[in-house]
C-alpha cells in the first residue's frame, strides 16, 4: 500500500457526515479497484473542492499504456456534509451503451471523457458504473 492509498483510506475513515448516503458507493468503487494488485493510486486532497483518487497500472500494456491513469474518482467536497461522486473515464476506454455518462470534451487530462455523477442514491447507476470500471480495468491492463 503506497502513501496515497493510506491517505485516501484515512480520509474515508474520517468521512462521517454523509447526508446523501454515498460513502458506501465510494467504498464499493474503491474496493473494486483494490481487487487488482497491479493498480496503483495517486490521491489529491483539495478540501472544500474535491478529494481525487487516480488509478493506474504499474505496468500497463496495449494502446492505453501511455496514459497516466484509467479512471478518476472524485469526491466533490463543495458542501462537505453533502459530498457526491464523479467517476470519469477516457471516452474511448469504455462503452456507455445506455448513455448514462456525460461526455466532456477534453475533460480528462486533455482527452475526451465520459463522467458519471453519483449525486443521489441509485443502486442501478452504481452497478452500471462498477461495470464500466471493470471494463476500464480490463482495457487498461
Amino acid at each position: 500500500m503506497n502513501n496515497s492509498q493510506q491517505e485516501f483510506e484515512a480520509f474515508l475513515q474520517a468521512w462521517e457526515e454523509d447526508q446523501l448516503k454515498l460513502k458506501p458507493y465510494c467504498l464499493k468503487l474503491y474496493e473494486t479497484l483494490k481487487q487488482n494488485q497491479q493498480i496503483i493510486f495517486d490521491y489529491k486532497a483539495r478540501p472544500n473542492v474535491s478529494y481525487s483518487l487516480r488509478a493506474s497500472f504499474t505496468q500497463a500494456k496495449g494502446k492505453f499504456s501511455s496514459r497516466p491513469l484509467f479512471v478518476l474518482l472524485d469526491i466533490i467536497d463543495d458542501e462537505p456534509e453533502s459530498r457526491w461522486l464523479s467517476v470519469c473515464f477516457y471516452a474511448d476506454m469504455i462503452n456507455d451503451q445506455d448513455e448514462l455518462g456525460d461526455f466532456v470534451p477534453k475533460g480528462l487530462l486533455g482527452e475526451d471523457a465520459l463522467c458519471f455523477n453519483l449525486d443521489e442514491e441509485n443502486a442501478n447507476l452504481l452497478e452500471y458504473v462498477v461495470k464500466r470500471l471493470n471494463e476500464a480495468i480490463n482495457n487498461a491492463k
